[in-house]
């Protein structure tokens, strides 16, 4: 297989991880099912509860992960999609910074929460990925 074959099928099975990642993480918060939303809720009390109900805020939130989910699918959108993305996983890093009971033991030691976040990293080096295929076109 060619090398620019098998570059392209890297990206869109990076831009099908991200999508699906993205579309199935945000289901589970618009139906209220998500295993994060302990988290999600301890974050919002302590940052933005006076803006926004929590009720609506998981709403909103699973819904914008749907749509970056779906942003991925299409090249032709990926500065929006990575520029969405960029934008939520600085939020995604936040408790590790406002929660520290619930994201660390103690240095260096993260809790199984911590590491939830910090694989977010993964995600991180898929969407670059994505972008430097973007722009050494």
């Amino acid at each position: 297989m060619p090398a620019v074959k098998i570059f392209n099928t890297i990206i869109w099975f990076n831009r099908l991880a991200l999508s699906i990642v993205f579309i199935w993480f945000g289901y589970l918060k618009i139906i209220q099912v998500s295993p994060a939303e302990a988290l999600v809720q301890h974050l919002h009390s302590i940052t933005v509860v006076r803006f926004i109900p929590i009720n609506i805020f998981l709403i909103l939130l699973g819904s914008v992960e749907v749509a970056v989910g779906i942003l991925w699918l299409f090249p032709k959108l990926t500065k929006l999609a990575f520029v969405c993305f960029g934008l939520h996983m600085f939020t995604t890093f936040l408790p590790l910074i406002y929660l520290p009971a619930d994201t660390w033991q103690h240095a260096f030691v993260l809790t199984l929460t911590g590491q939830y976040i910090v694989k977010n990293i993964v995600l991180i080096a898929s969407a670059i990925t994505i972008w430097y295929a973007r722009i050494s076109r």
